[in-house]
């Protein structure tokens, strides 16, 4: 008889589960550019402990649209500004939490090139629409995923200058 504790039926991957989901969620959202500025959001809705949250415009992708279409959309409602469409930048995914379920999140994300509008014209979803500089919303935007966005848009640009 060996003296070693019997196996346990589980595996080691099953005991370091990703959290339970309840729901995943698709978005589309826009990295709208304007020379060396990118445009930011200050969404109505608050981080989880109450503080505002510094974001890129993104929302839910309705039936029958498109990701592009969606950002478009987005960017359009969310600031009050027109973006042309320059290219799929790349795909963002996180967890987070809302009334205690935990939520798969996946944004699809373009760079846009401004065309027109005027801040002032954006959604009741947001509370301020501000135009910063792409090096300053790499260390300023609330979520690590949307950081790394912005670097992927500043790589982008760099590499067509």
């Amino acid at each position: 008889m060996s003296s070693k504790p019997p196996k346990s039926s589980r595996s080691r991957s099953s005991r370091r589960r990703s959290p339970r989901v309840h729901a995943r969620e698709f978005s589309a959202g826009g990295v709208l550019v304007r020379g060396d500025e990118v445009v930011t959001i200050v969404p109505t809705r608050r981080a989880a402990d109450g503080s505002r949250v510094l974001a890129l415009p993104k929302g839910h992708v309705d039936p029958g649209e498109s990701t592009v279409e969606a950002a478009t959309r987005e960017v359009r409602e969310e600031t009050g500004l027109v973006g042309e469409p320059v290219q799929e930048l790349g795909e963002s995914r996180y967890w987070y939490r809302r009334e205690g379920r935990t939520i798969g999140k996946s944004v699809a994300f373009f760079l846009f090139e401004f065309v027109e509008g005027d801040t002032k014209d954006h959604d009741d979803e947001v509370e301020e629409v501000r135009w910063m500089p792409l090096q300053e919303a790499r260390s300023a935007l609330s979520h690590a995923a949307e950081r790394e966005i912005v670097e992927l848009a500043l790589a982008r640009l760099h590499k067509d200058r």
